[in-house]
């Protein structure tokens, strides 16, 4: 990349009543920002499932039962050297105990042959 940093892609699902929490912690922290616009990402409305075994103290749901949850998915960005913080933020205004957070790297149109 010619002067521009690496950006990482940032996805992670939240209930949807928690979605617009997550997402201004995660603008709070530096992601989602793009020239004069901040929040920036796409939400996609899913059904999120997991099961929690008897260690486990989960938000929502019941232990050793697989549960459905209706999730947002956020998807967003942030610069490389703010990434760490954007998990920070996520994890700290995510109600679940284990959040799954992807973080991809990404390649600019520099990068491009």
């Amino acid at each position: 990349m010619q002067g521009q940093e690496q950006q990482i892609m940032v996805v992670v699902g939240v209930p949807t009543a928690y979605a617009d929490a997550v997402m201004d912690a995660i603008a709070s922290a530096g992601g989602g920002v793009l020239g004069n616009y901040t929040h920036c990402g796409y939400r996609l409305e899913g059904m999120g499932q997991f099961k929690p075994n008897e260690a486990a103290s989960p938000a929502v749901g019941e232990k050793n039962e697989v549960n459905y949850v209706p999730e947002t998915r956020i998807e967003t960005f942030c610069a490389a050297s703010r990434a760490r913080a954007v998990v920070q933020a996520i994890r700290a205004a995510h109600p679940y105990e284990e959040p799954v957070i992807y973080l991809v790297p990404l390649l600019s149109e520099d990068d491009l042959p």
